[in-house]
């Protein structure tokens, strides 16, 4: 299947599996790559029609002094509030989804292969059926679960406890592996990141 005459790629991952080194390489071997989350943060910038939807249902208490969203505000109401959520989404989500939609549009007029990084692919991934964004390929980036959490709790600085709250609050790491079309097993060093990268790149040129 060929979308918008590419090769669409979704990128994902578990926390501290070393998702954001992979897309790093990918970028410098200069394969386009939109960031799912970068891509949410735009839509609520200041003055945006998102932004501006926001302040209206949620009121300007979620507002910084510069006038930006108070991202920490705002999760903790929507963490609390189940409905609280459903709003915020229903404001959102079309916005990101057409945002990521036109890139893919744009991309794909130069490239062949364009790479989706989403973090939270398959816990969301009805939502990328609802909008139609359909993949070809999707590969995870993987590390064994004792590995993640040792990387987990050095890089965060975190307890055994809180590292496995943060990790058994996604997916398992395993599940992802079983769905995905393709795994980058990231336990040795940059070396052989690049190797099998480069392995995985050759099959679809």
């Amino acid at each position: 299947m060929i979308q918008n005459n590419c090769i669409l790629i979704g990128l994902t991952g578990g926390i501290s599996t070393g998702k954001s080194t992979i897309s790093n390489i990918i970028k410098e071997k200069g394969y386009p790559l939109i960031d799912a989350d970068k891509v949410a943060r735009e839509v609520v910038k200041i003055n945006k029609p998102a932004y501006i939807k926001i302040i209206k249902e949620f009121g300007e208490e979620i507002l910084l002094e510069n006038k930006s969203i108070n991202r920490k505000e705002l999760g903790n109401i929507i963490f609390k509030d189940k409905l609280a959520r459903e709003r915020l989404e229903n404001i959102t989500h079309p916005y990101i989804f057409q945002e990521i939609k036109d890139n893919i549009d744009e991309f794909s007029k130069d490239n062949s292969i364009i790479f989706l990084d989403i973090p939270l692919l398959f816990e969301q991934y009805r939502l990328w059926k609802e909008y139609d964004i359909k993949f070809d390929e999707i590969w995870v980036v993987y590390l064994d679960k004792a590995t993640q959490l040792e990387r987990l709790m050095k890089r965060d600085r975190i307890t055994k406890e809180e590292a496995l709250r943060k990790i058994e609050s996604q997916m398992d790491i395993e599940i992802k592996k079983a769905k995905s079309s393709k795994t980058i097993d990231n336990s040795g060093d940059v070396r052989l990141l690049e190797e099998q990268i480069d392995k995985l790149l050759r099959k679809l040129i």
